[in-house]
């Protein structure tokens, strides 16, 4: 069944692949930049072994944690995870979890990213060699390491959707119960943040990290190394403890998830209570105004870009240095710079259900005015409190309206170019009840290169208030700031004015169109 189960992916995955020419084409790059990320890493490990042991170990130890943590950390906030056999379609077959778990596993292992983690470790005897005592060690932990990483992910993915078997829970999820886990690598630094940047302070850092989950499996070769074989062996059994409770807890949420099937419907609703729609004008802009503020309220999919805000904030406050409060100032424009891109394909989450506001007759410019008030009635109140906390923390709020109206410009900014963007643009997304962290093989690196090209021209467009705002908060400058504040929510008013009404006349040319490519993805 498990091979069965493996050509089944191979299969699917080869037929997404041919229909549709871009996704091969980023596959193929995709795959392309991954060899060659393993031939320098290949390189740089044949090179290590001839240096000192203790360097090897904090190199190859350090580097295996970022790994195992972006394996957990990666999926949630870029590129989702690889459900080319997705559990909710398996639940049909007959087989029995174990069974299912252990296709997933070695789809995951197969996969582009697992290949190269899985060669990647296994190409650490290229240093061990050195060191014949390790070699032992490195047998059993290197593949050990890799596993460890992709069950992680699994499970992490698999309680992503465990907990959508309910609507509020599933609604929360994507903020609540990840945060902590997406902030573990910020976390991580502002604990090392005492330490100089020397190989002395390095160490001190790895050799904790080595008894953690994220460093124990590549930790126990250069133990084993240096003769100091209890340590080796204590870190083994963290090792081991750690693959066996994240594959209890993959088992556990992969259950739940099948046990309880997303809800495909809507929940009902008291006559005469029918939400935003009702503290709206009755009109087009204000029905679309409604339905996108449903989503980003609702839709874990929506909720779970705004990780952002507290991902933002948490990595400035740790990074400071001495007390100095200054850098914090730059949270409301970094949360700005990002919420303002991440509508660039917003149509794509409508998914088919496009076609309805198509037969409605709704114009382009009211479907991207409303969409863009949406966005902002959600992002308005996290740069309030990003520009406020700073305020107070450093005792000068001097400088607040400018760092607020200079992330307001560059908000605008992104709002406009978006506003063109998305009436042209749709990309493959998860669907409404699916995980919210599923991710359609072939597509990362294009979506990476697109959104990538629309926010580097949004910053080109804001680069003005950019960069007269960032003098003013690095030199305590409030009048440069407030200039820089007022030129900001200027241009970006005009850039969205902008947007709406070249994007409006785009979506009324390009709506069918789109709608054509949402149905092409969702039979996919």
């Amino acid at each position: 069944m498990v091979a069965t189960l493996l050509r089944l992916r191979f299969r699917v995955l080869g037929n997404q692949l041919a229909r549709h020419p871009a996704q091969l084409v980023g596959f193929i790059i995709g795959a392309l930049y991954g060899v060659g990320l393993l031939v320098g890493v290949v390189i740089g490990l044949v090179f290590l072994g001839f240096g000192d042991l203790p360097t090897a170990a904090v190199v190859i130890t350090g580097v295996g944690c970022l790994i195992t943590l972006g394996w957990v950390v990666g999926p949630l906030l870029l590129f989702g995870v690889d459900a080319t056999l997705d559990p909710d379609r398996l639940v049909a077959f007959p087989m029995t979890l174990r069974h299912m778990m252990i296709a997933l596993a070695l789809a995951g292992v197969t996969g582009v990213p697992g290949i190269i983690t899985s060669l990647a470790a296994l190409a650490t005897v290229a240093t061990w060699a050195h060191w014949p005592a390790a070699l032992p060690a490195w047998l059993v932990c290197a593949p050990l390491a890799a596993a460890t990483a992709i069950v992680a992910s699994r499970a992490t993915a698999a309680l992503a959707a465990g907990m959508s078997g309910r609507r509020r829970l599933r609604e929360a999820s994507g903020i609540l119960v990840f945060i902590p886990l997406i902030l573990a690598g910020p976390i991580l630094a502002g604990m090392t943040a005492g330490f100089a940047l020397n190989i002395d302070s390095l160490r001190d850092v790895v050799r904790v990290l080595g008894w953690t989950p994220l460093g124990a499996a590549w930790a126990v070769p250069s133990d084993a190394a240096a003769g100091d074989w209890p340590a080796a062996a204590g870190k083994l059994v963290v090792a081991v403890g750690t693959l066996t409770a994240l594959w209890a807890l993959w088992r556990w949420s992969l259950g739940r998830a099948l046990a309880s099937p997303r809800q495909r419907t809507g929940g009902s609703l008291a006559a005469g209570r029918i939400g935003w729609f009702g503290r709206v004008p009755a009109n087009a802009t204000g029905a679309i105004f409604a339905r996108t503020l449903t989503y980003w309220i609702r839709d874990p999919r929506y909720l779970r870009q705004l990780v952002v805000v507290p991902l933002v904030a948490a990595m400035l406050w740790l990074y400071v240095r001495d007390g100095d409060v200054v850098p914090l100032g730059f949270a409301a424009p970094l949360i700005a710079l990002f919420l303002g891109m991440v509508s660039y394909a917003d149509i794509s989450y409508d998914g088919t259900a496009f076609g309805l506001q198509l037969a409605a007759g709704t114009s382009g410019r009211a479907d991207r005015a409303g969409r863009a008030l949406a966005a902002g009635a959600v992002a308005l109140p996290a740069l309030i409190v990003g520009t406020a906390i700073p305020a107070v923390l450093s005792g000068d709020a001097a400088q607040a309206p400018g760092i607020l109206g200079m992330s307001v410009g560059i908000l605008l900014t992104g709002y406009g170019v978006c506003a063109f963007t998305s009436a042209v643009l749709v990309v493959p997304v998860p669907g409404s009840d699916d995980n919210p962290f599923k991710r359609v093989p072939g597509t990362t690196l294009l979506q990476s290169l697109v959104f990538l090209g629309v926010s580097l021209g949004a910053l080109v467009l804001a680069s003005p208030t950019i960069i007269a705002g960032s003098i003013a908060i690095l030199t305590e400058d409030a009048a440069l700031g407030a200039v820089a504040g007022l030129v900001g929510i200027v241009m970006g008013t005009g850039i969205l004015a902008a947007g709406i009404i070249v994007g409006g006349r785009t979506l009324d040319r390009t709506g069918p169109m789109l709608l054509s490519r949402l149905r092409a993805m969702k039979n996919a």
